[in-house]
């Protein structure tokens, strides 16, 4: 039996089968997605996601799904089905499926009387082609399948209508062949290890919908174009892998890079190898440039997201190249001490406070790595630098260093901390003036400078720089304390002081260089443990507040008012490991051990094999976002590296 596998009756079990998702992503930033049984239930599912840079910066869905009818004694059996409107799923093909089973590739096998076909999937690792391999495990005679390709050729973000722009026309390629339904876009390609009969035939599939956005509150139906379909006669015994992809192939080397695909991958055989292979699943190479993806299906490059994720991506699976090509990638882009958040070059925006704060941390993480060799004050000194006297200058959105020490930041309509959730050009949690996270990564940040600055005898950064971790010190414990509440204030804006108890608090614990004494970390820790901790993350708000949103669910206006208002991240549990093994020592190895395991269930459901965004505040602990998130998955990785090296 495999490590992930689901047997008939979950399989043909809609209200379970259609919520499990598969995703596979590639080296060049392209991805497929789906369920489990094939049906795509969002717009942002597709078997070849990629990018098209003549179009726009993002993710384009080019092959939707391949529709299989099986047609042998002049019978057809179609294993394809969509949904539409009104609840109709037509065809019904996930009725034939028998079992699913994803190690290291998703395979899924269908039985049809006597006749039994398996299908495999395998996402190129580095360029934008997915493979689909056939295979006539059993029949009593030749069989005939017919594959049908449903193509989209738009934006992830966007849904397609039938039109009259869409060009019909087709080229043919060696065992296959070519279709690009617009200008601007790829061709998109596919061709078969042996070859196929295709009948060119095009038309429209009509109001196919995507349950989970209609469930979300977006648009959700959408037409689809069939240019025609393929045929090919196997026999038992007999297999045809498909290329779909964006350049031609020799279809002669379509079955060896198959087999090679099969054979560089890490088994998703246990628990520990699915989150290895969802690291790598993040981390991608364009144009020269190696970057982290937040998360999928719709996130991009973030640049919080990427510093947070970095050391848990990369240095908890010994990769240390990756770090350091990421982290040299983003650094081009350090513009007034600050890194983009969200785009880059012209489309970049820089509101983020903390991103450039993270970014210390990371080199801080590379750091104390074990086979670091990198002189960090020697290459990362003068970008630091740059940040420290950026932000002790002031630089945009009011981000500044005051007399006191504090870093205060915050502009009207906008949010520049890790909380950025904003309806009607207001931000959920405003969070203006002094925020305690950001000055606790602050007081780390600077503390952590002039350390490397020491140990490289910079005695002039050292000089300008030396006073000021006192001063941000006292100036923290008497802004943010509070002796008889027992923890820290949220955020601070003149005499106003915001006492929610939320999870931002632990970072004041959690981070190397901490401005509480010990009884004051024990106490933090023991508020946030008591309120917010829950076995999938920390909750962003106590339930003890009114303004708590226990579940993470409807229209984007819903959701975002509840994102940070109790909604439980998994990777706030990296800093809460963190905080609990400062305060408790080795001896907290058993608490690390069961925030680790608590998330091995999670490989079977949502997200296969991997972390999703967020959970609900409340039991059970629903996932919900994002299936795949960067920070999610790497904070477990970084936990379970503090577990091995304790047990060393």
């Amino acid at each position: 039996m495999s490590y992930i596998d689901f047997n008939k009756t979950q399989l043909v079990n809609l209200k379970y089968s259609l919520y499990q998702e598969l995703l596979r992503t590639n080296r060049a930033g392209s991805y497929a997605s789906t369920t489990i049984i094939t049906t795509n239930t969002r717009k942002y599912h597709g078997l070849l996601v990629a990018p098209q840079p003549n179009i726009d910066d993002n993710n384009h869905v080019l092959l939707s799904e391949v529709d299989e009818t099986i047609i042998a004694n002049n019978f057809e059996f179609n294993c394809g089905m969509r949904m539409y409107p009104g609840g109709v799923y037509n065809p019904k093909g996930h009725k034939y499926l028998r079992e699913f089973v994803s190690d290291p590739n998703p395979k899924l096998i269908y039985r049809m009387g006597g006749i039994v076909f398996v299908k495999e999937y395998i996402f190129s690792e580095n360029d934008d082609r997915m493979f689909i391999k056939y295979t006539l495990e059993k029949a009593s005679q030749k069989v005939t399948f017919r594959l049908k390709p449903f193509l989209a050729f738009r934006n992830v973000h966007s849904l397609v209508k039938a039109n009259d722009n869409v060009n019909t026309n087709f080229e043919e390629v060696k065992n296959g062949v070519s279709w690009q339904l617009y200008d601007g876009y790829s061709k998109l390609h596919m061709q078969f290890s042996k070859k196929p009969v295709y009948t060119h035939q095009p038309d429209w599939y009509y109001g196919i919908e995507y349950m989970i956005e209609r469930q979300r509150g977006y648009d959700s139906t959408e037409d689809l174009f069939v240019p025609g379909y393929f045929e090919v006669n196997l026999k038992a015994g007999e297999s045809v892998v498909i290329s779909a992809s964006l350049d031609e192939k020799n279809p002669a080397q379509i079955r060896s890079q198959y087999s090679k695909e099969i054979k560089k991958r890490t088994p998703r055989n246990n628990y520990d190898n699915c989150l290895l292979n969802a690291a790598e699943e993040f981390i991608i190479r364009n144009n020269g440039k190696t970057e982290v993806v937040a998360g999928y299906p719709w996130f991009g490059r973030w640049g919080r997201d990427t510093f947070i994720a970095l050391p848990g991506l990369t240095l908890a699976r010994n990769d240390i190249k990756s770090f350091l090509d990421v982290a040299n990638s983003m650094l081009k882009e350090l513009k007034n001490g600050l890194f983009p958040n969200v785009g880059s070059g012209e489309k970049a925006s820089y509101n983020s406070v903390d991103t450039s704060l993270w970014f210390i941390w990371a080199l801080q993480q590379l750091h104390s790595y074990k086979d670091n060799k990198t002189d960090i004050w020697k290459v990362y000194g003068p970008s630091l630098k740059k940040i420290l006297n950026s932000f002790s200058k002031g630089t945009l959105y009011n981000i500044k260093m005051h007399d006191n020490g504090l870093v205060w930041a915050g502009e009207q309509g906008k949010a520049l901390t890790w909380m950025d959730a904003i309806i009607d050009n207001n931000p959920v949690t405003p969070r203006t003036g002094y925020a305690v996270d950001i000055n606790a990564l602050w007081y780390n940040g600077v503390s952590f400078c002039i350390d490397l600055a020491e140990q490289a005898n910079d005695k002039t950064f050292v000089k300008n720089w030396k006073k000021w971790p006192e001063i941000i010190k006292n100036s923290f414990v008497d802004i943010f304390w509070n002796n008889e509440k027992g923890y820290l204030a949220d955020y601070t804006n003149g005499e106003f002081k915001d006492w929610s108890v939320r999870p931002n608090m632990i970072f004041a614990v959690s981070l190397p260089h901490s401005p509480l004494n010990e009884e004051q970390r024990f106490s933090t820790l023991n508020v946030v443990k008591s309120e917010l901790l829950t076995r999938r993350g920390l909750r962003t708000l106590s339930p003890k507040n009114p303004d708590y949103q226990g579940r993470y669910f409807g229209d984007q206006k819903t959701r975002d008012k509840a994102y940070h208002q109790g909604t439980a991240w998994p990777w706030l549990l990296g800093a809460y490991a963190d905080a609990y093994l400062k305060v408790f020592g080795e001896q907290s190895v058993d608490v690390l051990k069961d925030i680790y395991n608590e998330f091995e269930p999670e490989m079977r459901v949502n997200g296969i094999g991997t972390i999703s965004e967020v959970y609900d505040g409340n039991p059970p602990h629903l996932a919900g976002g994002a299936i795949s998130q960067a920070w999610s998955v790497s904070e477990l990785l970084r936990i379970k590296s503090m577990i091995n090296k304790i047990e060393e």
